[in-house]
């Protein structure tokens, strides 16, 4: 019981004082997954619109690969990406492997099917609501698309938010391709798992601390987000 008061106590020094080696790894963890979650967002987007707006062949089952996607396994997202950026795959000549930009493809891999699935969702729920008064002024589904984009704003933000949710608290996939080499590519979710296996909780406690209160500060802004576009539409 003493020991693990010891490590809570200098864990909260170690988040207090802002302890370099805490604040490269937490600098280094919102790097990656705040890059994963702008290119994700860049990709998801568009194409969960796409899906819930138009008809072309295969829509169907794009939209099934969409939200089985979402519960992809990391470990298996971190294999794929690995076999393609190693030595023998198709893109080990850009030598990406166990570097920021491996995982930050890694990342947004996993994540991109999460945001195009709830973008689907929100983008084909009001197009299905106000369909007929767009078309009634002469907008098709692609006029109608800023429309839509626009007053479903707060409920896509949540779907970016979920996408930082997932992106932030995942440990497999860079693991894998990042290596969690030191100064490098370690992250806040892979030095966690390096510290408890060296025996020293304190900095592994100092950034579990980081890690909850961020998952706090996302589901505070989904919240506040979701209290908004309650109060715009009732």
């Amino acid at each position: 019981m003493t020991d693990f008061s010891a490590a809570i106590g200098s864990a909260l020094s170690l988040v207090i004082g802002f302890d370099p080696v805490l604040v490269e790894i937490i600098g280094l963890s919102l790097y990656v997954s705040l890059t994963a979650v702008l290119f994700a967002a860049i990709i998801g987007l568009p194409l969960g619109a796409a899906v819930a707006l138009f008809s072309f062949p295969g829509r169907t089952v794009i939209t099934v690969l969409l939200n089985a996607l979402m519960g992809l396994p990391p470990v298996v997202v971190g294999l794929v990406v690995y076999l393609l950026l190693s030595r023998a795959g198709p893109f080990g000549v850009l030598g990406l492997l166990f570097s920021p930009t491996a995982m930050i493809i890694a990342q947004t891999v996993l994540i991109t099917p999460i945001i195009a699935a709830l973008t689907r969702q929100v983008i084909e729920d009001l197009w299905a609501e106000y369909e007929d008064l767009l078309r009634s002024f002469g907008a098709g589904p692609l006029r109608a698309l800023p429309t839509l984009i626009w007053d479903g704003r707060f409920s896509l933000v949540t779907a970016v938010l979920a996408g930082f949710g997932r992106a932030s608290a995942e440990v497999g996939a860079v693991m894998i391709v990042g290596g969690n080499i030191d100064h490098v590519t370690r992250v806040m979710t892979t030095a966690i798992a390096l510290e408890v296996s060296k025996g020293d909780l304190a900095l592994a406690l100092g950034l579990g601390i980081v890690l909850i209160l961020l998952s706090v500060g996302i589901n505070g802004a989904v919240f506040v987000v979701r209290r908004m576009a309650e109060q715009r539409y009732g």
